[in-house]
């Protein structure tokens, strides 16, 4: 019997031209620089879990989450199954002390230049090269994000 895909979820990040990656420290994409997030627990709305998730990755605090795409995440040992149904969002730095925290070993703020220089985990740049092209961290109300893939 195949195990059914667990929900996740990742925040892009986006303050004055850079996004806030985190590289992860755990499979899955041990050592590739990611949104921060991870498993939505029992009970938490996806909202609920971004939140959570940033928190303890990075300690920043966010404004605006807005859902991005949902992207099905291949497992890294059986490449025909989905491991994870993955929910990208935007959001806006609200504050907070950041700092690596939980799986991540380490955060940094960059440009979608600098992003592309590095190891990154799946489709993070694209996704950070359609935030940035609209110019603006999502704020509350506003639900025209350009989606990835399209």
């Amino acid at each position: 019997m195949t195990a059914s895909p667990v929900r996740a979820v990742s925040a892009a990040i986006y303050h004055e031209g850079r996004f806030l990656l985190v590289r992860r420290g755990r499979a899955p994409a041990r050592g590739l620089y990611a949104f921060p997030g991870g498993r939505v627990e029992a009970g938490e709305t996806l909202i609920e879990a971004v939140r959570r998730e940033v928190i303890e990755e990075t300690g920043a605090l966010l404004s605006g989450i807005e859902h991005v795409v949902d992207l099905d995440l291949v497992s890294e040992q059986d490449s025909g199954r989905i491991e994870f149904i993955l929910s990208v969002h935007a959001a806006g730095f609200a504050g907070g002390e950041v700092a690596a925290g939980d799986d991540a070993e380490a955060v940094a703020w960059l440009t979608v230049e600098e992003m592309a220089r590095l190891p990154l985990a799946g489709s993070v740049l694209e996704i950070a090269r359609r935030i940035a092209a609209a110019g603006r961290a999502p704020c509350a109300g506003h639900d025209s994000w350009p989606q990835a893939g399209r």
